[in-house]
């Protein structure tokens, strides 16, 4: 139930003021500072192959979405006009259409995602139980968006009662579970088929190592049930080892989903200095409980990465309750927009519109009311200006 999400988790508790820190430095940056071999250009996975118009500015598509996500939206190219980002944007409308029966993304928004290689989105609502397959899903599997990455760090001036996390996941995005293999066996038997391949294991456990590298995280750690699904997760953890010896300076181990599940509510710390991979389920559950750490997912960035282009979202939902009253709060569509600059290349005003959000939070000024506090969304994005 996409609409039905709440913004922000957690985010009732009081915000206190701390100094704000760097939640997702560049990424080369940080691959230099530990003095870690990164990836030649020309092997990487899924790297962003646009370029500047003659304008001198890249044209990305904006999805703005479903109730909130207008308003939101506005709050990014608000403050990308402001932080003079060199990106244009290109409107588009996922609203489906049907060809041959099945559902489909219309054809003008296929072409302008795959002409512009990358895309930000705000929340998209599903109907419940009406026949409607999920459209975050339609656009994963027209583009081929092979990894989710959901990086969930603790951000100064925001109390949990998880200080310091700092977990990287990244969710094989086109099968698994979800690869929606379902009949009924007889009458009240479904069985659902669970698809594991190698060459998608082998493709987003590539991307995960390399991703390692490009963040400075010295390690990757394969979750999984193999104990139990000796065939499909036992390819998955198979390929995971065979990868990894591609990297011999990244650390590699494997760990079970309900150990991991245990000890990352026990404590987070542990994982900091790693990138935790999984299939597709897996990834799903294990990266919105990790939200949960830090705040919700209205703290929470998200990239889906594809080799030929890129999708960058915010993964809460549409809260079309709150739609029109300037309540929403617009931090995760502008922490994944920066995720979106730093794949694009563009690190220098990431880094600058980033540092004016974090100030912002850890001021506790004018924040958002899921956030503890009482600005509406447009004078939270208009403190971010002033903080640029």
């Amino acid at each position: 139930m996409i609409a039905g999400r709440c913004l922000a988790g957690a985010a009732r508790q009081q915000v206190t003021r701390q100094a704000p820190q760097q939640l997702f430095r560049p990424a080369f940056a940080q691959a230099q500072s530990r003095g870690y071999s990164v990836t030649k250009e020309e092997n990487k996975v899924a790297k962003f192959p646009g370029s500047k118009g003659s304008d001198g500015k890249f044209t990305v598509s904006l999805i703005e979405g479903d109730g909130i996500g207008p308003e939101i939206s506005q709050s990014v190219k608000d403050i990308f006009s402001a932080a003079n980002a060199p990106v244009k944007w290109e409107p588009i409308s996922v609203d489906p259409v049907f060809k041959d029966g099945k559902q489909a993304i219309p054809d003008e928004a296929i072409d302008s995602i795959t002409r512009n290689y990358v895309a930000l989105k705000g929340p998209l609502a599903t109907p419940i139980g009406k026949g409607h397959v999920s459209l975050n899903l339609t656009l994963r599997r027209t583009f081929n968006l092979f990894a989710n990455v959901r990086p969930c760090k603790s951000i100064q001036g925001y109390k949990t009662p998880y200080d310091d996390v700092d977990t990287v996941l990244i969710r094989e995005n086109t099968e698994g579970e979800y690869s929606g293999i379902e009949h009924v066996v007889v009458d009240g038997v479904v069985q659902s088929i669970k698809l594991i391949t190698r060459e998608a294991s082998e493709r987003v456990l590539r991307f995960a190592f390399q991703y390692a590298q490009d963040i400075g995280k010295p390690k990757v750690r394969a979750v999984h049930k193999a104990t139990i699904m000796k065939m499909s997760d036992g390819l998955f953890l198979s390929c995971a080892r065979k990868i990894s010896k591609e990297f011999p300076n990244v650390e590699f181990d494997a760990e079970l989903l309900d150990n991991a599940c245990l000890k990352v509510v026990s404590d987070p710390t542990p994982y900091n200095d790693k990138v935790l991979v999984m299939p597709n389920l897996y990834g799903d559950i294990l990266s919105d409980m990790c939200a949960g750490l830090i705040g919700g997912l209205g703290l929470t960035p998200s990239g889906n990465i594809g080799d030929e282009c890129s999708i960058f979202e915010a993964v809460h939902g549409s809260a079309p309750d709150i739609a029109g009253k300037g309540l929403a709060n617009p931090t995760a569509l502008l922490l994944s927009s920066i995720m979106m600059l730093q794949h694009m290349g563009l690190t220098e005003h990431a880094s600058k519109i980033q540092a004016a959000i974090f100030k912002t939070l850890a001021e506790g000024k004018t924040i958002t009311g899921d956030l503890g506090g009482k600005a509406k969304t447009h004078e939270y994005a208009d403190a971010v200006i002033k903080n640029l």
